[in-house]
C-alpha cells in the first residue's frame, strides 16, 4: 500500500498488476474501500479485480472519507470525487485510462468523463446505483444523520463513530465522515468544535447534491449524451443498483454496450470474460 496527498486529502491507493492503466472507483457506497474489489457482494462473486490485473495495471485506492484515506469537512459532491481520481492519475505520472466504477463508484466514473473526457480511454460501468428506492433510502440516510445531530450534538457523533466502529451506510447516525473521525485526531478535534449550524447546511447540501434523481447519479443526461467514449454497463437488479438505472446509462451514452446477463448469469468466468473482450476491443462488437 501507498499513500499521496492529493486534492490536499491522504490518499491510500495500490497499483495491482501491469498492462496499461486501470483506473478503479471502488464499491460500497460510503464505506468504499480498496477491499471491497474482493470482499463485497457480487464483487466477491466475480472476483473483477483478479483478473483484471493479470492484464491491466489496476489503480485502486480508498475514496476520500474512507478507509485509510483523509476527508475534508466540506460539502462533497461527485466533482471532488472525481478531484481524487484525477489527482491520483497525475501524481502517478497518467495522462489517461481506462476507468472503472462499482456501485456508487460508477457516479464519478461518468462525472470524471463529461469534466475530462481526454483522460478517460473507456468506461466500465459495474451495478450503477440508482433508482427511486436507491434516491429514497439515501436521502433518509441523510436525514437520520441530521436528527441524531439536532438531538445529541456533534459530540456524541464523535463517541458513536469510536465506540460503533462503523461507516456511514451501516450506522447513518455517523454521518458521512465517519471514518475520518475514528482515524484522525485532528480532524476530530475540528469536527466537534465547528459551528453546528453550518455543518447542518453541508449535510443538507450533499443529499441533495448526490442523491438528486431516481436514475443513475454522477452526471447530468445532456452532457453524457455529448461523450464519445465507449463503455460497458453491466446491470443489477436491487433496491440499491436498479436494473432501469443501468439501462438509462446505456440509453444516454452513444458508445455504450449493455451486458443483458441476469444477475444469475453474471458468474465469475462469464464477467471475467465479458470485463476483459470489452477492455481489449473497446469498439469491437459486443459477442
Amino acid at each position: 500500500m501507498a499513500s499521496a496527498l492529493i486534492d490536499g486529502i491522504a490518499t491510500r491507493y495500490e497499483l495491482i498488476g501491469a498492462g496499461e492503466p486501470l483506473l478503479m472507483f471502488s464499491p460500497g457506497g460510503f464505506d468504499a474501500t480498496i477491499d471491497k474489489w474482493s470482499t463485497l457482494g457480487i464483487y466477491a462473486k466475480t472476483r473483477p479485480l483478479a483478473h483484471l490485473s493479470a492484464r491491466y495495471t489496476c489503480i485502486v485506492f480508498d475514496r476520500r472519507e474512507t478507509g485509510e484515506s483523509g476527508g475534508r469537512l466540506e460539502r462533497v459532491g461527485w466533482a471532488d470525487y472525481v478531484a481524487q481520481g484525477k489527482g491520483l492519475l497525475e501524481h502517478l505520472g497518467i495522462a489517461s485510462a481506462h476507468m472503472m466504477g462499482g456501485c456508487m463508484g460508477c457516479s464519478p466514473v461518468l462525472a470524471f468523463a463529461t469534466l475530462y473526457p481526454k483522460m478517460v480511454r473507456s468506461m466500465l460501468l459495474f451495478w450503477p446505483v440508482g433508482g427511486a428506492r436507491y434516491r429514497i433510502s439515501s436521502q433518509l440516510r441523510f436525514a437520520e444523520h441530521l436528527g441524531f445531530v439536532q438531538r445529541e450534538g456533534l459530540d456524541a457523533v464523535l463517541a458513536l463513530v469510536r465506540e460503533s466502529g462503523k461507516a456511514f451506510n451501516a450506522d447513518p447516525r455517523g454521518g458521512p465522515w465517519a471514518s475520518v473521525l475514528r482515524r484522525d485526531e485532528t480532524f476530530a478535534r475540528a469536527f466537534v468544535a465547528q459551528d453546528l449550524e453550518h455543518y447542518k447546511l453541508i449535510v443538507a447540501a450533499m443529499a441533495r447534491l448526490l442523491a438528486d434523481r431516481d436514475t443513475a447519479p454522477g452526471a447530468e443526461p445532456e452532457d453524457l449524451m455529448r461523450l464519445d467514449i465507449p463503455a460497458l454497463v453491466v446491470p443489477g437488479n436491487d433496491a440499491s443498483h436498479a436494473t432501469s438505472a443501468a439501462r438509462y446509462l446505456h440509453e444516454c451514452l452513444a458508445r455504450s454496450q449493455y451486458w443483458d446477463a441476469p444477475v444469475a448469469q453474471q458468474t465469475e468466468a462469464a464477467t471475467s470474460a465479458r470485463l476483459l473482450q470489452f477492455l481489449n476491443d473497446p469498439e469491437g462488437p459486443a459477442p
